[in-house]
């Protein structure tokens, strides 16, 4: 098995290191309803991706009303 001859610098172990960050989240626009997505999403307010209805969107029912008889 290969062992290292030499420790590493902290400046060679940080260059490598320099990609591993997290990044931010890209976010844009619905085209239907403007409302803020994440890219290549279908969005969950009215259900349409690249201007095409893909999903009829889910309908949050009140449970207060449901249980009320």
């Amino acid at each position: 098995m290969a062992v290292p001859k030499r420790k590493h610098s902290n400046a060679r172990t940080g260059s490598r290191r320099s990609h591993d960050h997290k990044e931010m989240v890209q976010i844009t626009y619905c085209t239907g309803c403007s409302t803020a997505i994440m890219t290549h999403v279908i969005c969950p307010k009215c259900g349409t991706y690249m201007d095409r209805k893909i999903v009829e969107p889910k309908v949050k029912k009140n449970k207060r009303s449901s249980s009320y008889k």
